[in-house]
């Protein structure tokens, strides 16, 4: 069974790790037209569902995103991999994960005070 508290470090880890995927999809437009660039993708998903499925308790302190490049796009007209517009995508769908993160967390904080009050 997972505490509230161990729920909100969870959800803290990943609003960090849509910080840096924020930061890795402004680092990956603003060098569009560097020749040789490869874009970097980030993978939080992945290591969270991982530690989840671990049998007994673990730290989400350890909960680290990783970068990666993904080696199978297509470079484009000035020598790099990076396209807008899946860029602009990836972006907007981070923006809503980390809302939803945001909203979770609120919930979960609007609960805790609601029992304090009583």
């Amino acid at each position: 069974m997972i505490h509230d508290s161990t729920v909100m470090d969870l959800l803290t880890a990943g609003m960090r790790a849509e910080s840096l995927r924020q930061q890795t999809i402004a680092n990956n437009i603003a060098n569009i037209n560097t020749d040789g660039f490869r874009r970097s993708e980030i993978d939080f998903e992945e290591v969270l569902a991982k530690a989840l499925d671990k049998q007994g308790p673990f730290d989400p302190d350890t909960l680290k995103p990783e970068i990666f490049q993904p080696e199978d796009t297509p470079i484009n007209e000035f020598g790099s991999d990076v396209g807008l517009d899946h860029e602009v995508g990836e972006m907007a769908k981070n923006s809503l994960r980390h809302r939803a993160y945001m909203l979770v967390l609120k919930k979960k904080y609007q609960q805790m005070d609601e029992a304090m009050k009583f």
